[in-house]
């Protein structure tokens, strides 16, 4: 029993094998996922594929990568499609200083905008955060992110970060790089924080875990995450997949 929290099956990537990618997520128990839309194709293929698979949920925001691009009319048709019952979160949204093709301040303003989006849904977010940890810990603050609470999806940051976004009121997501023999920070957040704070998933088709790293990644590796966090908190897988699918359907609030 596994919940892989975070999958981009409406990439192109999977346009010629989706079908088989499912099968297989499906064998290795793969109860549920939420597919994340970022944009307007993506979100919209996101809400294709929740309508086709009853065990399939929906996430869906504006990429901060692409900030810039974002109307007042896009977040308006993010509103409209997050009244969809098998739409449980907004995002992935979030700050990226790694690509520069949106400026920080248009980053900044397009996430404040989403996470107050979220509070008026009353749904929970799913933060993107690539080398933007501390505009992004002060933004959730300054906008009382706690109140919906959310996601630190395929979280990198260190126990100390991970700590104070669980103080308000995230879970830490775990994928394949926690997998990897040199990703330290993953491997200790994983021991330190509280299972019951744990998520995990795939991100897929990026960062497949180890054996198949560089590789595309699908659901049916979230396994691996399952069983590397089992191994690293010194408890049994079973115990891990159980917990973290509780946490999600608890997040999401999936019965």
């Amino acid at each position: 029993m596994l919940f892989d929290t975070h999958v981009h099956l409406n990439a192109e990537q999977f346009s010629e094998d989706l079908n088989e990618v499912i099968d297989r997520a499906r064998t290795e128990g793969v109860q549920n996922m939420v597919v994340v839309g970022f944009d307007r194709p993506t979100i919209t293929r996101a809400m294709e594929l929740i309508e086709e698979y009853d065990f399939m949920y929906a996430s869906i925001g504006w990429h901060p990568v692409d900030a810039i691009d974002m109307r007042d009319e896009d977040l308006g048709w993010i509103e409209e499609l997050a009244k969809h019952p098998k739409v449980v979160a907004i995002g992935e949204m979030g700050l990226d200083y790694y690509w520069d093709k949106s400026p920080k301040n248009v980053q900044q303003e397009v996430f404040r905008r989403q996470i107050q989006l979220a509070k008026k849904l009353k749904l929970p977010i799913v933060i993107h955060n690539r080398e933007a940890t501390a505009d992004i810990v002060t933004i959730l603050k300054e906008e009382n992110a706690a109140e919906v609470g959310g996601i630190m999806h395929c979280f990198s940051g260190s126990v100390e970060v991970a700590k104070e976004c669980v103080e308000m009121n995230f879970y830490i997501s775990l994928g394949g790089p926690v997998t990897f023999k040199n990703a330290k920070k993953p491997k200790e957040v994983a021991q330190e924080i509280p299972l019951h704070k744990l998520l995990i998933e795939t991100d897929c088709p990026y960062l497949a875990p180890h054996p198949y790293r560089g590789k595309r990644n699908e659901p049916s590796y979230v396994k691996l995450v399952a069983e590397q966090i089992a191994e690293l908190k010194g408890i049994s897988y079973e115990e891990v997949s159980q917990a973290t699918t509780e946490n999600a359907k608890i997040l999401f609030g999936i019965k």
